[in-house]
């Protein structure tokens, strides 16, 4: 009797094997993409909703100002890599700007260069001050790679961050 089970038995183990769709196995290292949500539009949306009464903007230098501008009209018209070039031309005159790094950053985020992006904004956070929309963009960048890499305890803690960059201002009546 045992004989007689054990060709159905391994025939219905190959069925099961025959009728598995056919999906390529995770990859670990490979993003987790949520379709339909752009994480450079978030990290934008962070700093833009971010009315903080502390806004740090220091003067721009014309010079590191025009590569900013040019680089901004290169990602306009879909050149990422040309942009990327322009920030990284100013970055060599000022590398420890802020707000060069985070549009570094951001930059590295349409380039797919996910762990440039965040090292990039953690960098300009440390630099930068704390505060106010440039501190939502560099904290929802680290919030937007966490999730991408499938890292959702390091997206909820960088989270928290964006949280702290926002200072309530004092009500007036």
């Amino acid at each position: 009797m045992r004989i007689r089970l054990l060709p159905p038995l391994a025939a219905l183990a190959l069925a099961a094997c025959a009728a598995a769709p056919d999906h390529p196995a995770p990859d670990s290292h490979a993003p987790l993409v949520t379709p339909n949500h752009d994480p450079l539009a978030a990290i934008r949306a962070a700093g833009a909703r971010e009315e903080s009464v502390i806004d740090v903007t220091p003067l721009r230098d014309p010079g590191l100002a025009a590569w900013q501008d040019a680089a901004h009209a290169d990602e306009r018209a879909g050149r990422y890599a040309e942009a990327a070039a322009k920030l990284d031309r100013a970055l060599e005159y000022n590398p420890e700007s802020p707000e060069l790094l985070q549009d570094r950053a951001e930059i590295a985020v349409r380039l797919k260069d996910y762990a440039t992006a965040e090292r990039l904004a953690l960098r300009s956070w440390s630099l930068g001050p704390k505060l106010g929309p440039l501190c939502a963009r560099n904290w929802q960048t680290v919030v937007e790679m966490r999730e991408l890499a499938g890292d959702t305890a390091g997206a909820a803690t960088a989270l928290q961050w964006v949280a702290r960059c926002h200072v309530p201002g004092v009500p007036r009546y």
